[in-house]
């Protein structure tokens, strides 16, 4: 019998590395596509193939995806998310997927058409005035980036409105995870390992729904598992608990501290950045339960010990 192919797109990212880790035991092929190389788990029931390819150049798109059976969309650029080149950033965070569904659309194919599940942004949604969100409000994104990850998905819900694809949008919390994170959690544990103080733009109160990479891994497969069910929506993902942000970084100097022995560093307020957008000052909370109820997924990673092994992660690839 046939294996289902997968490909990741973006497999080498902080959330595609996870990704191939939990399709690893599934028997499926997986075909990781990323600029450079990615590194895969080569046991378990999964086979692999890899691939390098900019996905901006004209042709690597058609072949990466080519006789897929689904489409995990990871590839982002996050030049956007300070205004800095919005027509760079665009040429990813859109034309990527405007040229996947082109690929998709033109490829023939018998039987059903291919899952596409997207990486989307729970700051989509803009700012708002109840908490928390449940994805059924209506979108006003502030960002550049967020308006192209908007833009993204509307192309996606469009072409699974035309039966091109079975299109998904998982919007995405703050994710963090191990050694490869480049998010802000990571940079502050970074700082803390380093004994340099850790840094917030406001008071600490502001609150923030944190979702472990390896939780979210696992709503990216069950996604594809329950795809004609999601298919056509944006779906949020989300611990159902919002933490304050300074309340977090407490947590991550103390885990430092015992890495290195030395006092926990300072956590201080410092005047944002001019070009702050509001969203950084805006708390979340998300209420996850319809994509729940569909795939019966749920976090399996309580926040303190998810924090504990981002930083021994951290402490460990900084050796």
């Amino acid at each position: 019998m046939t294996r289902p192919l997968i490909t990741v797109l973006g497999a080498s990212g902080f959330v595609g590395s996870a990704v191939l880790s939990a399709l690893a035991e599934r028997p499926v092929t997986v075909r990781a596509v990323a600029r450079r190389p990615a590194t895969v788990s080569w046991t378990g029931r999964a086979d692999f193939e890899t691939r390098a390819a900019d996905l901006t150049v004209a042709g690597n798109l058609s072949a990466a995806v080519a006789g897929a059976d689904a489409v995990v969309h990871l590839v982002l650029d996050t030049v956007g998310w300070r205004d800095a080149d919005p027509l760079a950033s665009a040429r990813v965070n859109v034309g990527v997927m405007r040229d996947l569904l082109d690929c998709l659309r033109s490829s023939p194919r018998r039987g059903r058409p291919p899952v596409v599940a997207f990486a989307g942004s729970v700051s989509q949604v803009g700012p708002v005035l109840k908490m928390p969100i449940d994805g059924t409000e209506p979108d006003r994104p502030q960002t550049v980036y967020d308006r192209q990850k908007q833009s993204a998905e509307n192309l996606l819900k469009q072409a699974s409105g035309a039966g091109v694809v079975r299109g998904l949008s998982l919007r995405l919390p703050t994710v963090f995870g191990g050694g490869g994170d480049r998010g802000v959690l990571a940079a502050m544990a970074r700082r803390a390992l380093a004994g340099e103080p850790i840094s917030m733009w406001h008071d600490g109160t502001v609150e923030r729904d944190l979702l472990h990479v390896r939780d979210v891994a696992d709503a990216f497969v069950a996604a594809l598992d329950h795809a004609d069910a999601l298919t056509g929506r944006h779906w949020l993902l989300g611990r159902g608990r919002s933490t304050p942000i300074g309340e977090v970084f407490r947590m991550i100097a103390e885990l430092a501290s015992a890495h290195t022995g030395r006092p926990p560093v300072p956590v201080v307020s410092v005047p944002p950045p001019a070009d702050a957008p509001g969203t950084d000052f805006a708390g979340v909370s998300v209420d996850a339960s319809a994509f729940r109820s569909v795939t019966g997924w749920r976090p399996r990673l309580p926040l303190d010990e998810a924090l504990t092994m981002m930083t021994r992660a951290l402490a460990e690839s900084a050796r």
